[in-house]
Parts: structure tokens; C-alpha cells; sequence
């Protein structure tokens, strides 16, 4: 098993008669990395890998009960089993990912976090990306992500500490990003610090600076369209993007006070209300 990420990008879409924009993401990553193997699943090739590869996780895929939930799940296996870069399609890139094929995993740094278990636990004021990331085959990071993805199907007291601080009105929206999503990758990431120093964090030079969240690095723009949430009404998604920069800019002036950089050494910084 090698222990670099290979040449390889893997995207999934319900279909592949993609929007636009979605076949402007995938045409843009694959000229600027056209010695890449290019792997595309659509629902029923999901549907198919699952049941080839992982047959032991048929029950659980099929347990989750938000359908983003499945292919938050999916992204992760399918990484883990062929090695390369994973993008979801409303990553644009702006170069070549050569550069980061001598790591084991790469993961975006996200935003700093509102989360409260987190800045309490484990004295972690940020998060990582689930958007886009990479990984050799085997990954043992990616391994702990699956395991926790699992876990947080099976037992909902592991999981209520990373929901307590959120409005019980709001739970459905930070459910899924504490389950299968980057609170749980972030979560991981802090549970497992022997695993974590081999996955490299594309921190920017100033994490209190907002104009650098959502982006791949210096490599590519994260376009958050957040399909899976489209569903939710204008008013609800007004009042709860309020109440997050509410929340943030109380909890920007503390990270504030940590300075502009972070590293993978957890569980040092303290003071966090």
C-alpha cells in the first residue's frame, strides 16, 4: 500500500447530465490535471461500489437519513479504497495538484468554529473541509472518519455533545455536519492525534481572516451552494445565518487572541467560554 496520494480525482453527481456549472467544475479540474485518472459515479454507480467493495456497509448507507448524509459517507469509502482527490462539483480549482501528492491526506482548513465541544474539548477553534480532500489508499485517517461515521449512526449520546450548543429549532441543519460531515471529520481529526499528524491542513497564513475560508489551499474556491440544504425555507436559512454571525463574531474576537496561525497541536489552548 503506498502511502501517497496518487493521480487520481473522484466526483460524484446524482446523474451524469450535470448543470452547468457542475460541468464547468469537473471540465476545469481535468485540464488543469490531465494526467489524472478521472473516476465519475452517478447515483446508481454509488449504488454499485457500495455493494462490490463495502457490502459490509450496505445496511448502514442505507440507514442514513438524509440522502447527503449516504454520499458524505460514499466520498469517504471511495477514497479510502482507490487513493486521490476528492471534489465536490462546485470546487473550482486554479492550478495543479502535483504539489500535493507527496502527503498521506489533505484536508482544507474551513472556517474558525462555532462549535462549543470543540473549542472545549479539544481547544479547537477551527475546522476542516469535507468539500475537497485527499488521501492514499487505506488512508488510516480516512479509516477513523468511516469508524466515526459509523459510530454516529449507532449511538446518538456520542454525538449530542457536538449538537447541545446549536438552537433545538436548528438541529436538522448541524445534524448532518456533525454526523457525517466536517464537524465530524474536524471531531476526528482531534480524537485520533496519531492518525491526524499524517494529514497535512491547508492552513492560510491568517485563519481569523474570512476572505481565506472555503478554499482548497491556494489551489482552488469552494462555491458552497449547499444543495442539500435548498430545500429549507428562505426565512428559516435567514434567521439561522443571523444567529451564526451572531454567535461568530462573539467567538472571532477569542480566536482573535490566539493570533493567525494553528497547527495540529490540540488541546493547549484554553480560556474558551
Amino acid at each position: 500500500m503506498t502511502s501517497r496520494i496518487p493521480k487520481r480525482i473522484i466526483q460524484t453527481g446524482k446523474s451524469r447530465d450535470l448543470p452547468i456549472l457542475d460541468r464547468s467544475s469537473a471540465t476545469t479540474i481535468q485540464l488543469l490535471n490531465p494526467d489524472y485518472e478521472y473516476l465519475f459515479f452517478d447515483d446508481r454507480d454509488v449504488e454499485n461500489f457500495i455493494d462490490t467493495h463495502f457490502p459490509q456497509y450496505r445496511k448502514v448507507f442505507d440507514s442514513f437519513p438524509v440522502r447527503i448524509q449516504r454520499y458524505d459517507f460514499f466520498r469517504y469509502l471511495a477514497v479510502y479504497h482507490h487513493g486521490g482527490f476528492y471534489f465536490d462539483l462546485d470546487i473550482f480549482l486554479a492550478s495543479k495538484l502535483d504539489d500535493l501528492l507527496q502527503h498521506e491526506a489533505v484536508f482544507p482548513f474551513e472556517e474558525l468554529s462555532i462549535n462549543r465541544h470543540l473549542r472545549r474539548q479539544y481547544g479547537l477553534d477551527w475546522e476542516i473541509g469535507n468539500y475537497a480532500f485527499a488521501a492514499a489508499a487505506g488512508s488510516p485517517f480516512l479509516e477513523a472518519i468511516i469508524r466515526n461515521c459509523i459510530r454516529a449512526q449507532q449511538d446518538p449520546a456520542w454525538v449530542q455533545p457536538m449538537m447541545d450548543c446549536f438552537p433545538k429549532a436548528y438541529h436538522s441543519d448541524y445534524y448532518v455536519l456533525n454526523t457525517t460531515g466536517p464537524g465530524l471529520v474536524t471531531r476526528t481529526l482531534a480524537d485520533y492525534p496519531d492518525r491526524a499528524a499524517a494529514v497535512h491542513v491547508l492552513f492560510p497564513d491568517d485563519v481569523c481572516d474570512q476572505r481565506h475560508w472555503h478554499q482548497f489551499g491556494d489551489y482552488g474556491i469552494h462555491m458552497q451552494q449547499a444543495t442539500w440544504r435548498s430545500g429549507k425555507g428562505m426565512l428559516r436559512r435567514r434567521i439561522l445565518r443571523l444567529w451564526e454571525n451572531w454567535i461568530r463574531a462573539r467567538l472571532h474576537r477569542q480566536s482573535q487572541q490566539q493570533g493567525p496561525t494553528r497547527n495540529l497541536d490540540f488541546h493547549r489552548i484554553e480560556g474558551w467560554s
